[in-house]
């Protein structure tokens, strides 16, 4: 059983990210950007759960998380807000919010948190978790993203959380482009100099782990992404 995932959010590009990550993580999502229009996608859609963004046009996620707890007083909501001072979480779980992440966030910490509030509400996770691999296999190298291992000709070698979200995307790309800002936005959660500079420096200690595999290659295509190659 696949779960359904209202996401409301206004910007384009947010969106599109976090609603492919979503659908590569085993969810069905309707995404509406007007506050106006989610009383009735929730209504024809009848979602699992729902995640607000609190700054929307028409009518703001504080609202809107009043409105969808009259009919459905047991669904898990999360604010993903850029709105990050302490009265405005405080409002976030007073209108009925279930837990608040600030942007920008990591996709992955969006879908544990996701996960542990459908566990709470006994919505059947474990659909999904069966059919979101923790283990990645290209060429002879093996990525345990549970562990956060990296286990190579050499022997296994510790990644920090954004080098390995960050390997794990190229995996699921290998021989295709991963793009910078897909990336950066994904990972770091927004595409800001300081975090392009982040993200080299990961890329430098992946490529160093890397360098003596055969048959792999990480290609930096200027302007455009990565590829990894295997």
């Amino acid at each position: 059983m696949n779960l359904k995932v209202l996401y409301v959010e206004d910007e384009p590009f947010l969106s599109r990210i976090v609603s492919d990550g979503l659908k590569s993580s085993g969810y069905y999502v309707q995404a509406v950007a007007d506050g106006n229009l989610v009383m009735d996608a929730y209504a024809s859609f009848k979602p699992d759960i729902c995640i607000l963004d609190i700054m929307l046009p028409s009518k703001d996620g504080y609202t809107l998380a009043k409105e969808l707890r009259k009919f459905q007083p047991d669904l898990p909501i999360i604010f993903l807000s850029a709105k990050v001072l302490t009265a405005d979480v405080v409002e976030g779980f007073k209108s009925g919010g279930n837990d608040y992440l600030k942007k920008p966030f990591s996709m992955d910490e969006l879908l544990v948190r996701m996960e542990a509030l459908l566990h709470r509400f006994k919505k059947q996770p474990d659909a999904i978790t069966n059919e979101n691999p923790k283990v990645y296999s290209f060429g002879n190298c093996r990525l345990d993203t549970v562990q956060q291992r990296l286990t190579t000709s050499s022997g296994e070698h510790s990644l920090s959380f954004k080098e390995c979200a960050l390997l794990k995307m190229m995996i699921l790309k290998k021989n295709d482009v991963l793009g910078r800002q897909e990336a950066l936005l994904k990972i770091w959660g927004e595409d800001s100099y300081y975090n392009t500079r982040s993200m080299d420096v990961f890329m430098t200690h992946i490529r160093k782990i890397l360098k003596d595999e055969p048959g792999i290659q990480i290609m930096n295509l200027r302007g455009l992404g990565f590829k990894l190659i295997c």
